[in-house]
């Protein structure tokens, strides 16, 4: 790959600390989804995703959410139609990201923009 970094160019580097040996794999139950950004017009047959979907467009757009955020919204019955939405690509699920068993995983993620001399964080607070 010869992609290359540019000026003004903006970027998230997303890094991951575990109290394990530190290699992380995806397991367990997923509980959190993201619509797909890039995803076209998908043709629905079944009413509880379509219906899913409108709810993912109207209260998260391209954001992450998780399926506690649906109960809260009132939403009943969607496993399926969220798996519907899934298997159509329309959003994509991301499951929790673990290491060897009984220890502790976290990410850490930070955004930046390449400037004419200097790379600037813009996520950096003073708790991080």
């Amino acid at each position: 790959d010869q992609t290359k970094m540019e000026e003004g160019e903006l970027f998230a580097i997303e890094t991951f600390g575990s109290t394990g040996k530190g290699v992380v794999h995806e397991d367990l139950e997923c509980s959190h989804y993201m619509k797909n950004f890039d995803a076209g017009h998908v043709p629905l047959r079944m009413a509880k995703a379509k219906e899913l979907l409108g709810v993912i467009d109207r209260n998260f757009g391209t954001l992450a959410f998780c399926r506690r955020y649906l109960d809260r919204l009132g939403c009943k019955q969607y496993l399926l139609g969220l798996k519907n939405l899934c298997d159509s690509g329309l959003v994509q699920p991301y499951p929790p990201l673990v290491d060897v068993k009984g220890s502790f995983t976290a990410q850490y993620e930070h955004t930046f923009i390449l400037r004419p001399t200097c790379k600037e964080v813009l996520s950096r607070g003073d708790d991080y």
